[in-house]
């Protein structure tokens, strides 16, 4: 970026969790915006935000809202996405989109930073789509891996935070938690919690003390929409459509943070020193002690960075390795990309 280039930015769901990340990731790395217009639903309308040290006013969306604008950053809800994105891009920004309404589409590039930043040069709806958190954390660091040994299959566990469901799972565990403080007996034995900690809107069983095997709906096969969005999304990411994966996705009480563990099998054979050797200098990963740490969501809640650690040789199979990695699912999940994306291609401009 020139020191002269300045651009017109909207954020649609400002008021959100990573609507709000957003502003601090625009604020901290010093993005050049000389006008900031925030959407928010009509319950925000009216609200103040802080940006750069002066105050906005979230606004509703409304025909001509995104008139002169040069990016439009979006994070709602699919039917408001799809609505949406594309008036922005008609009206000539560039929408950078978290949601899932456009990341399969053939006509929309799905794009992390430090993985397949290329794929911005093609934009044939004006839309740019950032993947899912739980695909972002994990694929910043298999990126390397995959281009130097070609990933062929993939067992993935995953443990993720309450935030990925929004402010209401932030406040659904914060409500649960205060409810039992001091009452370990309820959290230590089947049946305890009936009459004292009710499920809530978020989740039909209690999320406070307890882990729930079911993050996202169930779609085809039994598996969830999580699950299959990290299948889908790493073949587009990576251009692979012969990676296989199968994946369980799980809802654990933590505020900020997901943590992925992977077996990943390639397609010769890979050390684990040229794995390390290629972790320690992939861009966006920061490898814990040499591969051997046990990074944790608390150590990479608010930092851009994911973490990587845990890499092991796995001794049951050929060709395959073990690997931890935990990020921020605000953060580099969802806001921090989005910038990145934005600043990527005011560089290409």
């Amino acid at each position: 970026m020139t020191k002269d280039q300045t651009s017109k930015v909207a954020i649609v769901g400002a008021t959100g969790l990573v609507g709000t990340e957003m502003l601090r990731v625009l604020e901290e790395r010093r993005f050049p915006v000389s006008e900031l217009r925030v959407f928010a639903s009509s319950r925000s309308e009216g609200r103040r935000l802080s940006f750069g040290g002066y105050e906005m006013t979230c606004e509703v969306l409304r025909d001509g809202c995104f008139d002169g604008l040069d990016f439009v950053f979006v994070d709602v809800d699919e039917p408001i996405a799809e609505e949406w994105a594309p008036r922005a891009a008609t009206a000539g920004a560039v929408v950078i989109d978290k949601s899932a309404a456009f990341r399969m589409d053939p006509d929309v590039p799905l794009v992390v930073a430090e993985v397949n930043p290329d794929d911005l040069d093609s934009r044939p709806k004006g839309i740019v789509s950032c993947p899912n958190c739980t695909t972002m954390v994990p694929i910043t660091a298999l990126a390397p891996l995959h281009r130097a040994a070609g990933i062929d299959r993939m067992v993935v566990s995953t443990y993720q935070s309450v935030s990925g469901a929004g402010q209401a799972g932030v406040r659904e565990l914060a409500e649960q938690w205060t409810k039992g403080d001091g009452r370990e007996d309820i959290f230590s034995r089947a049946g305890a919690l009936d009459g004292m900690i009710a499920s809530g809107d978020v989740w039909d069983r209690p999320i406070a003390g307890n882990v729930i095997p079911l993050a996202g709906s169930v779609k085809e096969a039994g598996y969830t929409s999580e699950e299959w969005k990290f299948l889908r999304e790493t073949r587009k990411i990576l251009h692979d459509l012969e990676i296989r994966v199968t994946a369980t996705c799980v809802r654990v009480p933590v505020y900020v943070g997901h943590a992925v563990a992977l077996n990943v099998q390639f397609r010769r054979d890979f050390s684990r020193a040229e794995a390390v050797a290629l972790l320690a200098r992939a861009p966006g990963v920061r490898l814990l002690d040499d591969g051997d740490g046990h990074p944790m969501p608390l150590e990479a809640a608010g930092i851009d960075p994911v973490l990587v650690g845990r890499v092991r040789q796995d001794p049951s199979q050929e060709n395959t390795l073990d690997l931890w990695v935990t990020g921020d699912n605000l953060r580099k999940g969802a806001a921090l990309n989005a910038v990145q994306l934005a600043e990527l291609l005011l560089a290409r401009a």
